[in-house]
């Protein structure tokens, strides 16, 4: 499809596509899934922009969107760019203090909130604020502060539009649209310091578009699951991409309920990052350590047939002998169907996975029974990929091959990965002094990743900042380690340790539920969490396990004393937004426990 701004996809989709089915969601009340038509979309749409318009939201202003995924996200944003008013995400797990930066810093006047926790920490920026003049509430059974006089609810937002000025005033906007306009804002996480805003225009976008329309094979007949937030520029761009194809778009209004949704739903697509994957792993190998010795045999067969026909044979682009070729035609319509029907994801297509480094063993599997994973590299200053896993070539360890007409290269001075072309940001927002440090001369984006290229083809090394140096000159990688931790079923979460010290530790909050079980299998009594960690043989287990995980590191990577964590490490606080260690946070609320690992 062609068309030059985003003010015109929806519209134009609708004209397509009519009844078909372009957006699904989950009645709260009901449990029900509901289903909204192209041309429905198109209408909200519509209506969204018009009460845009007759609020008198200037072309190019700021409006705010915190909310968790709903279908409004979609009409507000797309409405937005029908008006040429640029739209900025807030995660819906954000506190006042998040969203207050924000507001200010973006000059948001007007704000679109999801339910009442969003409702709650939005009207107390609110009346703190001397910027933010109104709230709009997309959930109707969201409680107003009986001292809020000035907040409206979505439904009868839209009402406030529904007249032939405002009409006139959106046919106008559309028309004036240019791939220069502003579209979105998205701000980083702040894993290191103050949180940025990047500035993504029609034409990043638009370019987006299609270059994915050359690598990937996606139609108007799939089905994506929405399942990270919307706020992520990789769901944010992915779910563009969907609508651009004509896809459908199952929503995931609750990350807890995925599992569920999934079930109901069953995606063709859907992009996540790693730590879904993580978790799809150790449950698989749980159930496969604790079946019989004859289905174990079956298991293990099953995986290495797998393993051989997809990634010896498939991805190398030979042809596989016909006993192997028939022998995983076998299992792939049994066991790994089995599988994948329990999951969710038996119609699975393609599964984009990126945010965040994915281990090979874990990518190995996924790949050996037959779920179609594409393992991408990307940031919100990139309009997501910069690299993804073609569909046969994959190189183990890599983040995949370029992206058509994206030029990457590497600094020599430390190996960093510069990236520039049409899907690069103009910049950070109000930040001119990062601007000129976020650039080359020459105008490449510093991704502050360190890599390596091989023909065409992208190897991820370290994030540059969180690279540690030990007191004894020796650089780690803390994220390489922590990767070799991934997978194993009694590791929630680990942040190691080692920047200007004798040697590495870690902190590791375990997976109590199994972690309990283990120790009741044991006869180990338990009081508490802190019972648990302190228990000189649950410690010496944990102790293998990291032992076990960390055996083709070099010596001086390796884990040398831990501290077992009653707490896990919290969204907004340990955790960015995308599920980061803020390393710095970590550092300092830990610093008693992290020194007695270092005492003699």
């Amino acid at each position: 499809m062609i068309y030059y701004h985003f003010a015109e996809l929806i519209h134009r989709q609708a004209e397509k596509y009519g009844s078909r089915t372009a957006l699904k969601f989950r009645d709260n009340i009901t449990g029900k899934w509901l289903k909204i038509s192209w041309k429905e979309f198109s209408e909200k749409v519509m209506l969204t922009a018009k009460a845009i318009a007759e609020f008198e939201i200037d072309v190019q202003e700021n409006i705010g969107v915190y909310s968790q995924n709903m279908p409004q996200c979609l009409f507000t944003d797309f409405a937005a760019y029908a008006n040429r008013v640029v739209s900025i995400p807030m995660y819906a797990t954000s506190s006042p203090e998040q969203v207050k930066y924000i507001v200010n810093d973006a000059k948001i006047k007007t704000l679109f909130v999801g339910e009442q926790l969003q409702y709650n920490n939005a009207f107390k920026v609110l009346k703190e604020s001397d910027i933010l003049k109104r709230l709009i509430i997309f959930d109707s059974q969201v409680k107003l502060n009986p001292e809020d006089d000035s907040s409206i609810y979505f439904e009868d937002f839209l009402r406030l539009g529904d007249n032939t000025h405002a009409e006139s005033m959106v046919k106008i906007r559309m028309n004036e649209a240019v791939p220069e306009d502003l579209a979105t804002i998205i701000y980083t996480s702040g894993t290191t310091g103050e949180s940025k805003g990047v500035m993504l225009h029609h034409y990043n976008y638009l370019e987006a578009m299609r270059i994915h329309d050359i690598r990937l094979s996606m139609t108007d007949k799939d089905l994506s699951m929405c399942f990270l937030p919307l706020t992520h520029i990789f769901e944010k761009a992915w779910t563009c991409y969907c609508i651009h194809k004509g896809m459908t778009v199952a929503i995931n209004q609750d990350p807890k309920m995925i599992q569920k949704t999934l079930a109901e739903v069953h995606p063709t697509a859907m992009c996540s990052v790693p730590r879904f994957w993580e978790k799809v792993y150790t449950g698989v190998q749980d159930k496969i350590n604790s079946s019989s010795s004859a289905m174990k045999k079956v298991f293990s067969d099953a995986i290495e047939v797998g393993r051989k026909y997809n990634l010896e044979y498939k991805n190398k682009g030979i042809p596989a002998p016909l006993s192997l070729k028939l022998k995983f035609q076998m299992y792939d319509k049994t066991v790994f169907t089995l599988l994948k029907r329990v999951l969710g994801l038996e119609r699975g297509r393609l599964f984009p996975v990126a945010g965040a480094p994915l281990s090979d063993k874990i990518n190995e599997f996924l790949q050996s029974v037959n779920i179609p994973i594409v393992y991408g590299y990307g940031l919100s200053e990139t309009t997501a990929t910069v690299s993804c896993s073609p569909g046969v070539g994959f190189v183990f360890g890599s983040i995949g091959k370029i992206m058509p007409d994206v030029q990457v290269r590497i600094d020599p001075d430390n190996n960093e990965i510069l990236v520039k072309g049409k899907t690069i940001m103009s910049g950070y927002y109000n930040k001119p002094e990062e601007n000129a440090k976020a650039f080359t001369e020459d105008g490449f984006f510093r991704t502050g990743d360190a890599g390596r290229i091989e023909g065409e083809t992208l190897f991820f090394l370290e994030r540059i900042k969180d690279l540690y140096k030990t007191s004894n000159g020796k650089y780690i990688a803390p994220q390489a380690i922590e990767m070799a931790m991934n997978g194993d079923k009694y590791i929630e979460q680990i942040a190691v340790i080692g920047d200007e010290r004798k040697y590495v530790t870690a902190l590791v909050v375990p997976a109590y539920p199994l972690l309990e079980k283990y120790a009741e299998e044991k006869g180990i009594k338990i009081g508490s969490r802190e019972d648990l960690v302190n228990n000189k043989d649950i410690i010496r287990f944990i102790e293998t396990r990291i032992e076990e995980n960390q055996k083709n590191l070099a010596p001086f990577e390796k884990i040398k004393r831990f501290a077992l964590l009653t707490d896990p490490f919290m969204l907004g606080c340990e955790l960015t937004d995308t599920l980061k260690l803020r390393r710095s946070v970590i550092l300092q609320k830990y610093a008693e426990i992290i020194d007695k690992m270092y005492e003699e």
